[in-house]
């Protein structure tokens, strides 16, 4: 296990910055780019990093996390050389920011547990110079669609516009999947695709409610689907057939099997 030295640690910064300076000055790729040119590439380092932490692999969270620190370096040091900020400007930005968000750790308030701080969290941000205006506006807008949902309830719950009883969720379930229902009947294309986002937003409610993140589960229910749709594939062509020539009672019947030999 690991152990080093904050002295180490410092010094394998260093080290990083050193080579960050030596690769833009000599690569010539490192050299041509910009901020524009890495942004795709940061989104899909973030989205290993995601990837390697669902599946919790240490080897391979560390390499991701290097991937993404990679990025952040880069995006300093173009920045330095920009004359608008350097690394060290962003680690102070971050410390500030940090120390202002925590007063229970800095200052005189108290929280008593991890919701209480959720609560002032909110509050504390729309008091920062630059910090966010409204409750929602720190929200980015590029997020997925299920991790926005669920990040917009978290932060409307900490300002206190939640449910009093989490069970009562259950009934604003029902009542939109009722309504989805109703618009299918009807026929109306444009209202249907709003009920069945009332609902969506609905069920996310109700996983932050219980505790449970939608797009952790959603994950783990594609994993499992996809294992258990390949097994039905490879089956069939055990049998010399395609799954378009098999019936949905014989699919139905290798599903079944799948969920037997495959229990994730």
């Amino acid at each position: 296990m690991p152990n080093h030295s904050k002295e180490e640690k410092l010094k394998a910064f260093e080290r990083l910055l050193d080579v960050m300076d030596t690769l833009r000055e000599k690569c010539p790729w490192d050299r041509e780019q910009t901020n524009e040119s890495l942004r795709e590439n940061t989104i899909e380092e973030t989205m290993e990093l995601s990837e390697a932490i669902f599946n919790d692999v240490p080897a391979e969270i560390r390499k991701e996390l290097g991937d993404v620190l990679l990025h952040i370096v880069f995006y300093a040091k173009i920045g330095d050389e920009k004359g608008q900020f350097d690394i060290a400007d962003v680690c102070n930005s971050l410390c500030d920011k940090l120390i202002f968000r925590h007063p229970h750790v800095y200052g005189e308030k108290v929280a008593k547990d991890a919701a209480e701080v959720l609560q002032n969290w909110e509050i504390i941000k729309t008091k920062e110079k630059d910090g966010n205006k409204t409750v929602l506006s720190g929200v980015p807008r590029t997020l997925p669609s299920l991790i926005k949902a669920e990040r917009i309830q978290e932060k409307a719950a900490n300002v206190g516009f939640d449910w009093e009883k989490r069970e009562d969720v259950w009934d604003k379930v029902k009542e939109e999947l009722t309504e989805v229902e109703a618009e299918l009947r009807r026929g109306d294309r444009v209202d249907e695709e709003k009920e069945f986002g009332d609902l969506l937003f609905s069920i996310v409610n109700a996983a932050r409610l219980y505790g449970v993140r939608p797009d952790n589960a959603l994950e783990r229910t594609n994993r499992k689907f996809i294992a258990r749709f390949n097994y039905i594939e490879a089956r069939a062509k055990e049998q010399g057939r395609h799954l378009r020539e098999m019936t949905l009672q014989e699919m139905d019947a290798l599903w079944n099997e799948a969920k037997r030999v495959n229990s994730l």
